[in-house]
């Protein structure tokens, strides 16, 4: 081991590390152990919550987007923390779904859509259009430019 610090808030230890081997370094976080979380799923069946795979959701819908890995990564611990301050043990997914939804709607519109798309399952294109009029709506225009809703 060649570091070793505190990061993200105190809620991780990063530790870089030296191959013995190879010479190469890498990065490793340890995240304190919180209570067991447990995930209800739609189909009543539950599982327990996995923060790789909201990671995953997330890094699908940012994909090809200007949307760092730090940025996603942030949004997970955010996510993860919001969770935790509820003291519970049991989340239903519809949750979590709309906690990543809620701060992808903040970073990036596009990737938003994408995680939308699929997390709420439109089924034709008008729930698509329903779904970015609402974006639009919620956008404040700049100066100068018409909003997106007036002709």
């Amino acid at each position: 081991m060649v570091d070793s610090r505190p990061s993200q808030d105190g809620r991780a230890i990063r530790r870089r590390r030296e191959c013995l081997k190879c010479g190469g370094r890498y990065t490793t976080y340890e995240y304190v152990e919180q209570s067991a979380l447990t995930v209800l799923k739609s189909d009543e069946r539950r599982e327990p919550f996995d923060r790789n795979k909201v990671l995953h959701g997330i890094k699908l819908a940012c994909n090809k987007r200007p949307v760092s890995v730090k940025q996603m990564e942030s949004m997970v611990d955010a996510i993860e923390a919001e969770i935790h301050s509820t003291g519970r043990n049991e989340i239903p997914s519809a949750e979590i779904g709309e906690m990543v939804i809620a701060r992808l709607r903040e970073v990036d519109e596009v990737a938003y859509i994408r995680f939308a798309s699929v997390y709420r399952d439109f089924q034709d294109m008008n729930e698509f259009l329903a779904e970015m009029n609402k974006l639009r709506r919620r956008k404040p225009t700049s100066p100068g430019k018409p909003n997106a809703t007036e002709p």
